[in-house]
This record gives C-alpha cells, sequence and structure tokens, in this order.
C-alpha cells in the first residue's frame, strides 16, 4: 500500500517485501533484481537527505520572491529519505514490464513501480518548498501524482516512465498549493504563470547580480511590467489585521490603518453641524412647509422625491404641492434666512 494518507505516506520505512508476481516479472528480466542488495545504495540515501537538508531548492524553480526559513525535516521525513534512497532504479526492461503486468491488474507490479519511482517525486518536491506547504505535504501531494502517473501509464508508446510521471507529479503538487498553500487561492492557470515569472526572475537575479525591475523580467518572458507586478501583488501573502504591532503585543495592526471609506471624525462633526443648522431653519417654516420641502430636496432620507410622490404622501394634488413649495421656498430666500443658508453652501 502507497500513500492515501500522511500515515499511509510513511508506513513503507518499516520495509515492505516484493510481490511474488512482482518478483517474478523482475526475474524474467535480464537485468538485477529491484530489491537485491547494493553497496551503492546507502551513499543514494545519504546524498538525499543532504540535497534535501541543505535546502538545494533548485535556481530554476524555488521562488525568489518568498523568504524561507533553513529546512528543517522531521524525523519522519528523514526515515522516508533514507527509506527510498535505498530502493535501486529500474532498468528500461524492467519499467516496461512492471507498466505492462500493472495495466492487467496486477497490484505488486504497480507498486513496485510506483516505489522505485519515489525518488522523482522528492526531486521535484524539493523545487516547490517555500510556496506555502511543507516538505512533508509536498512529497504526499507529489505521490498521489505519481500513483495516478502510474495508472495512466502506458509503455508500448515508447516514453521512459519518469518523463511521463514527472507531468503528473508537478501537476498534483501545483494543483494542492493553489488550492490550500495560500490565504487566498490562485488559480491553477495564474499559478502556471506565476511560476514561470519566477523562474525568469530567479535566472536574471543570479546572472546580474542584484535585483531586478517588473521591465527586465517581463522582457525576458515576453510579459508586460503591469502583469508581472500584478502577479507579484498575487503571490504575496496577506497580513492579518490582528497582527500584533511592536513587542509588547498589545496593538493590532488594524488599529494603526485609516479607514479611507468613511467619514473622518472632522467630517462627521461638520455634516452634523449643517444638518443641525439646516433643521433650525426650516422649523421657521409651517409643518406642512417643512415636510414639503425635506421630503422634495431628500432631507429627510437622502432621496429627493418628485411633486407626484409627495402628494401622494399628502393625499393631495401635484399642483398643491408646487403651490406649498413655492411659498416656502419665498420664505427661505428672505434675508434672515438666505444668510444662514450661504454660509453653510460656503
Amino acid at each position: 500500500m502507497v500513500v492515501g494518507s500522511r500515515q499511509d505516506f510513511l508506513e513503507l520505512t518499516s520495509g515492505h517485501a516484493l510481490g511474488d508476481s512482482a518478483r517474478t516479472v523482475l526475474t524474467s528480466c535480464p537485468a538485477q533484481h529491484l530489491y537485491s542488495s547494493s553497496k551503492g545504495n546507502g551513499k543514494v540515501a545519504r546524498s538525499i537527505v543532504r540535497e534535501v537538508e541543505a535546502g538545494e531548492l533548485g535556481l530554476d524553480e524555488a521562488s525568489p520572491l518568498v523568504e524561507t526559513d533553513s529546512l528543517h525535516l522531521e524525523d519522519s521525513v528523514r526515515m522516508w529519505l533514507r527509506r527510498i534512497g535505498q530502493i535501486p532504479l529500474l532498468t528500461p526492461d524492467q519499467e516496461v514490464a512492471l507498466a505492462r503486468h500493472s495495466r492487467l491488474g496486477c497490484v505488486d507490479c504497480k507498486r513496485a513501480l510506483i516505489e522505485a519511482n519515489l525518488r522523482l517525486v522528492v526531486s521535484i518536491a524539493k523545487r516547490f518548498m517555500g510556496r506555502g506547504l511543507s516538505m512533508q505535504d509536498l512529497i504526499q501531494e507529489g505521490n498521489m501524482g505519481l500513483i495516478r502517473a502510474v495508472e495512466k501509464f502506458d509503455p508500448d508508446r515508447g516514453f521512459r516512465f519518469s518523463t511521463y510521471a514527472t507531468w503528473w507529479v508537478r501537476q498534483a503538487i501545483s494543483r494542492s498549493i493553489s488550492d490550500h498553500g495560500r490565504t487566498i487561492r490562485i488559480p491553477v492557470h495564474t499559478l502556471e504563470a506565476v511560476n514561470r515569472m519566477m523562474k525568469a526572475t530567479s535566472h536574471l537575479q543570479q546572472r546580474l547580480g542584484r535585483e531586478v525591475t517588473s521591465a527586465e523580467v517581463g522582457h525576458s518572458i515576453n510579459m508586460s511590467p503591469e502583469k508581472v507586478e500584478d502577479f507579484q501583488r498575487a503571490i504575496a501573502e496577506p497580513l492579518s489585521l490582528d497582527s500584533p504591532v511592536g513587542d509588547s503585543e498589545d496593538s493590532a495592526l488594524g488599529e494603526f490603518i485609516v479607514d479611507r471609506t468613511g467619514e473622518s471624525p472632522s467630517e462627521a462633526a461638520a455634516r452634523a453641524l449643517m444638518r443641525s443648522r439646516i433643521e433650525d431653519v426650516l422649523d421657521t417654516l409651517a409643518d406642512r412647509e417643512r415636510e414639503v420641502i425635506a421630503l422634495r430636496y431628500g432631507l429627510t432620507d437622502g432621496q429627493p422625491h418628485t411633486l407626484e410622490e409627495v402628494a401622494r404622501c399628502f393625499q393631495v394634488t401635484r399642483e398643491r404641492i408646487r403651490q406649498i413649495e413655492q411659498k416656502a421656498l419665498k420664505k427661505l430666500k428672505h434675508p434672515s434666512r438666505a444668510t444662514v443658508l450661504r454660509e453653510l453652501i460656503a
């Protein structure tokens, strides 16, 4: 049984005996047995662990825009890397034989083909570190892609399995990063373009020995500088408004951010003062005149109303409302009231 959960993913560390069906298939090939001992396998295992622990991410794939801490491997992952490092690689003949029998339903052959290519998953997974998922999660997702590749692989088409499986492993990891690696999900097609941009950025920084501009990155991959900047913003991790500020942790980030969509205290005070003074002026009118003016000019609910709408409210004709409005406006133009209104407009 190969990975189906995080626990299953480590199951092979206890060791598996090769099934009789797979053993028969491999011994029929003119090549070394898959599980025969090899003096070089211990070196391979140590090499894999050292390579991953050293953080050799592969500059062509690693993100230059995401700061990562030095890699710390859990003991379970160390055991996994040492375990798969002891499994010899398959020869082309062994690979084809196992793949053909796997397509015919041989479970042992399917498992043997998967286990022999687990190092390929690690090799690909380490290139995606620093993008939101742990090394263990990357390997887990890559293993699921490997299983899918074994199920779909047709050896009679002439391709090496590793070439075919690489696409499935990368797709599984990329999709998982897109779905789970970030607070805000990035679509897979966008993530592919982001990866291309990050790869170009890394190459240019390595070649020029300095930070590169959006225009330089865009020129190298035939992408506009504006698009490069859009992608850079898309991969930036959002900050929580509850994030503590300072060493005391008594203040949150949200307390220092201005709400530009709302009114400032001074604007709210000015609006309240203006409303109060307008109401004082309207209070000098008769009750019906004050209500008609308030409805017609939206002083009550912020929504101006037509003569027809106001007439329905008072159950009178439109003409009567027009007359009341004209009479009220004439009163408001009186110098004693007009002076106050002009001050508010100014």
